[in-house]
């Protein structure tokens, strides 16, 4: 049985890599669509056509591939995701500490600029 991917040419497969990890950030093919991002949004139950709709520069196909690649390479995503969210948290925690004095006077200012009642 031929492959999918064949398209007739007599011993040519043609390949396509749907996840590329560029810069320690996994992309969706070609795009600046990282793979977090359709990870997110199928842990959250959405459509692959919802995802597809909501980023447009991807195919139907690239989301789905895409989400193959996560569903073949789980553990190692979820690890991946998990120590993003870590480093995320610390940078969060690290700017409020840093940022204390500014944060501080941002809330003044809102908080006098509230109209009573």
């Amino acid at each position: 049985m031929p492959s999918p991917c064949d398209h007739g040419f007599a011993g040519y497969r043609m390949q396509k890599e749907y996840v590329h990890k560029i810069e320690d950030v996994f992309r969706v093919g070609d795009t600046r669509v990282s793979l977090d991002s359709l990870v997110y949004l199928f842990r959250e139950g959405m459509s692959a056509e919802s995802m597809v709709e909501s980023y447009p520069a991807l195919t139907f196909e690239q989301v789905h591939r895409a989400l193959a690649f996560y569903l073949g390479n789980q553990k190692e995503i979820d690890r991946y995701l998990a120590e993003g969210q870590r480093v995320a948290q610390l940078q969060h925690e690290q700017s409020r500490r840093a940022n204390a004095k500014l944060i501080a006077k941002l809330q003044r200012a809102r908080h006098a600029s509230q109209i009573p009642g």
